[in-house]
């Protein structure tokens, strides 16, 4: 047990050695005007290598990678607006079902109308019938009779 103990102590000490050691030599070689200058010249080129890839791109008309993501994005935006454009469609199309189930109540309008317009002309012909005959005044319409 206690050489479990120790190898993990070693390994603990090791480790925060190793990692100091690459931190002073991290800081010494960023500190060295040789090294820092050759990091920035390669950073430099990089640059410069990505622009002139960029411009052979532009002019065989091939697309970057940002140009991809920028149509990926794109489409995305794109697929959002039509399912929004769907959504809105099923909804139209459950408002037209509920407004094609109406054209029943149409129809009952309809027989309705046809049976007051029936009622209408039952009435005008009881009237030409009546002829011109003045009504009767609403106190003689109803005569008490004792029996």
């Amino acid at each position: 047990m206690s050489d479990e103990t120790e190898s993990e102590g070693l390994r603990e000490r090791l480790t925060k050695q190793s990692e100091d050691t690459l931190g002073k030599l991290t800081e010494d070689l960023l500190a060295n005007p040789l090294v820092s200058g050759a990091i920035a010249r390669a950073f430099e080129a990089r640059e410069k290598a990505t622009s002139a890839q960029e411009a052979a791109f532009g002019a065989l008309n091939i697309p970057t990678a940002a140009d991809i993501e920028r149509l990926t994005r794109r489409v995305r935006s794109v697929s959002q607006r039509l399912e929004g454009i769907e959504d809105g469609i099923d909804r139209l199309d459950e408002r037209l079902s509920t407004l094609a189930s109406a054209t029943t109540i149409d129809g009952r309008l309809e027989a309705i109308e046809g049976q007051l317009a029936a009622l209408t002309h039952e009435l005008a012909s009881l009237h030409r019938a009546l002829g011109d005959t003045e009504p009767v005044p609403a106190h003689q319409e109803r005569m008490k009779v004792t029996g």
